[in-house]
């Protein structure tokens, strides 16, 4: 049995939609400080947190991320209030001293580019699940898209940085009149298993 109420678990998950069409209302600095404030307490592995985010806002920011993304995510991107690029930090280790101060963590990744890579992109897809989550939790429906490209988005929001672009998410208010009938998931016994 659930622990947290069902008009909680409703707003995370099961009434909870990805939108794609928007309503004309902002959303605020406060909204996108408290939505990272819920999710950066999430875990990762050896409390590495390694998610970076670009919240792209402003008209001038959009122009530059829209020729990045494809066709079928353009108008929804173009009329989302916020859309986050959400990136992972190729030099996330530097910071474990900080985050993981009583072992030599840093020293587990320095130099093995591949554990850092395989680490990065892992962790901070985990953290996107939390980013959705932690959106929905402040009132904001999400849209996140896979559908760009990343070599552009990089190039035009990440030059210069060791962040790396991973998906990116339209956030705001769904106007719900346009939502498709939702889509079925797959039962317990079709995706797992016990051993």
């Amino acid at each position: 049995m659930a622990v947290l109420p069902k008009h909680v678990l409703d707003t995370l998950f099961f009434a909870a939609r990805t939108h794609n069409a928007w309503q004309p209302k902002p959303v605020t600095d406060e909204t996108l400080h408290e939505l990272y404030e819920i999710m950066r307490w999430a875990p990762t592995s050896a409390n590495c947190s390694p998610l970076r985010i670009v919240f792209v806002r402003s008209q001038a920011a959009r122009d530059r991320l829209l020729p990045c993304v494809s066709a079928g995510n353009a108008e929804k991107t173009r009329t989302a209030p916020v859309t986050a690029i959400l990136a992972f930090d190729r030099a996330f280790h530097d910071s474990l001293p900080k985050l993981f101060p009583h072992a030599d963590a840093r020293s587990w990744f320095a130099g093995n580019d591949t554990l850092i890579a395989d680490t990065a992109f892992r962790n901070s897809s985990m953290q996107i699940g939390y980013f959705i989550i932690a959106a929905r939790a402040v009132g904001l429906d999400c849209g996140p898209m896979s559908g760009f490209d990343q070599a552009a988005v990089d190039a035009a929001f990440l030059a210069g940085t060791n962040w790396k672009s991973n998906i990116l998410c339209n956030l705001g208010y769904g106007d719900a009149s346009v939502l498709h009938p939702r889509l079925p998931r797959l039962s317990f016994a079709d995706a797992c298993q016990i051993a």
